[in-house]
């Protein structure tokens, strides 16, 4: 069994509870974890540290989610960075749309401490 965990992880998130909880999950699991509460603060943060994968909210002020996707996907130095977004709408045009805009996977609040460690994981393998 590969036990090897992913280094880095980027949480981008503007509710500071939702952030809060997600960065205790995976700071539990052994990850270090990059905070940003904007997906203007996430562009220059994942430039800057090359994270192994980005985890998004998608309805954020200034830039949603799934600009921050695109704009990631665009850019060579993050392009193939794994990109999970983790968002209250499940709807599957919302889920078909995050894959459009280069997501990895998909995820809706609320989610399990073991759903989340399990998509990650399924990225990066």
């Amino acid at each position: 069994m590969n036990l090897t965990l992913v280094g880095t992880i980027l949480i981008v998130e503007d509710s500071p509870s939702e952030l809060e909880l997600m960065s205790h999950y995976l700071q539990e699991s052994g990850y270090n974890v990059i905070k940003s509460a904007s997906a203007k603060e996430a562009m220059e943060k994942a430039l800057l540290y090359e994270p192994d994968v980005i985890v998004s909210d998608v309805v954020m002020p200034e830039m949603s989610g799934f600009e921050l996707c695109r704009s990631l996907k665009k850019n060579p130095v993050t392009a193939k960075v794994p990109i999970i977004i983790c968002s209250s709408k499940n709807q599957p045009i919302d889920r078909l749309w995050a894959m459009r805009q280069g997501a990895n996977a998909y995820i809706t609040k609320p989610y399990t401490r073991e759903h989340l460690l399990r998509t990650i994981k399924s990225v990066v393998n």
